[in-house]
Order: structure tokens, then C-alpha cells, then sequence
């Protein structure tokens, strides 16, 4: 147990330090990178999200919870562990954006990655 702890925090440090390193901000949001990743794993747990965006456990709880309130994801219970569903016909939100799905969003950013691991 232990170990694995360690090895959490330090692939958390790890993702920190990426993001540092790249500056203060980026051009997606949180938001959109828990719903990249969920496409990208729709059994993807929590824990794992979390060191993947470089954020608490707690805000990607939110986050899912937004996305979910908002149409975008549909949660599944398997046994003790979720599985998510992408809504990909949904319009992105912000007026910018709003003329693009987000099937567009996830083809533009993971492009054939998703084919790749069998999505």
C-alpha cells in the first residue's frame, strides 16, 4: 500500500513539474482534459485522472459531476468501479466554441490515439 502511495505522489510531482515548466496557463481547461482522458479510458478511475490533469481527486469529483449535470457524461456503476460514456454530439459550451461537438474536440486533440487503444 505503501509503495503505491508513493509512486502516486510521485507521478503527481511529476505531472506538476510538466506543467510548471510549461507556464501558468493552458489553452484547455480542466474541464476538457477530465473529458479527454475519460474518452480516452472510460474505466479510468479518479485517482489516476487526477495525477493525469495535475489536480486534486476532489476537484476531478466536481468536474465529473459538472460534466455529468451537463449532459456530457453518463456514469455507470460496475461493480466498485465507474465507467463513463462521452455524449460526443453535445456542442461545446462557450459562445467561441459553441458551433463545434465535442466528438470534434476529442478528434482534433486525441486523434488516433483513441483508435489505438481500441476506442
Amino acid at each position: 500500500m505503501y509503495d503505491k502511495y508513493v509512486v502516486y505522489c510521485k507521478s503527481y510531482f511529476l505531472t506538476m513539474e510538466r506543467i510548471s515548466s510549461a507556464g501558468t496557463w493552458t489553452f484547455l481547461t480542466n474541464h476538457s482534459h477530465v473529458l479527454l482522458c475519460i474518452a480516452e479510458d472510460p474505466e479510468v478511475r479518479m485517482r489516476d485522472l487526477a495525477v493525469r490533469v495535475g489536480i486534486t481527486e476532489r476537484a476531478v469529483q466536481r468536474i465529473i459531476e459538472d460534466l455529468a449535470d451537463g449532459g456530457y457524461l453518463t456514469i455507470e456503476r460496475e461493480g466498485r468501479r465507474n465507467r463513463y460514456e462521452v455524449n460526443q454530439n453535445l456542442r461545446l459550451r462557450h459562445p467561441v466554441e459553441e458551433h463545434c461537438a465535442v466528438q470534434g474536440l476529442i478528434g482534433f486533440v486525441l486523434g488516433n490515439r483513441q483508435e489505438r487503444v481500441g476506442k
